[in-house]
């Protein structure tokens, strides 16, 4: 039986955010500012026919959650709502909290509970050396995944000490 055999090494990195971002709108500003601006200096390649941005999203989840209080301010229900881009996190989130049949059926006020919601991106980005790599930004982390030469590390580390919210 045959085995596998390494044919290049992949490294990860994470740095915590001492105080999560405050909303989807922060965050989203810092991930579009690295696809806008490209900071970490990537570069466009063609895979398969295809040419592709330096800097490109992939992935995206958005996590809402609306509690019903009573008058009382006790929790007595909870609506989570997940969306794969941010027009339909806010909306449905919106649209939540205006539904007044819902507030009747659960008996209470309906609030968002915005320091409980999550969002997540992973752009991908195309390094100069040709290595394809992965930034994760979670709400109260960033994660670089898939890279072997440590100048990528050392890009995305000095772009993120540029960044207030992410220190």
């Amino acid at each position: 039986m045959a085995d596998f055999t390494s044919s290049t090494t992949t490294k990860s990195a994470i740095r915590n955010i001492a105080v999560p971002l405050a909303d989807v709108t922060a965050f989203d500003n810092i991930v579009q500012g690295v696809i806008t601006n490209n900071p970490f200096q990537c570069v466009t390649y063609n895979a398969q026919g295809v040419n592709h941005p330096p800097v490109k999203r992939s992935r995206q989840s958005y996590t809402a959650r609306v509690i019903y209080q009573d008058t009382g301010a006790k929790d007595v229900g909870l609506i989570t709502i997940r969306a794969g881009n941010i027009a339909a996190f806010t909306a449905a989130a919106n649209r939540i909290v205006a539904d007044t049949e819902i507030a009747t059926a659960l008996g209470g006020t309906p609030v968002r509970d915005v320091e409980n919601e999550k969002f997540s991106t992973t752009v991908r980005c195309h390094n100069a050396n040709g290595e394809i790599y992965f930034v994760d930004f979670i709400r109260d982390r960033v994660r670089l995944s898939s890279y072997s030469d440590e100048a990528i590390r050392s890009r995305v580390e000095t772009w993120a000490d540029t960044v207030a919210a992410l220190s």
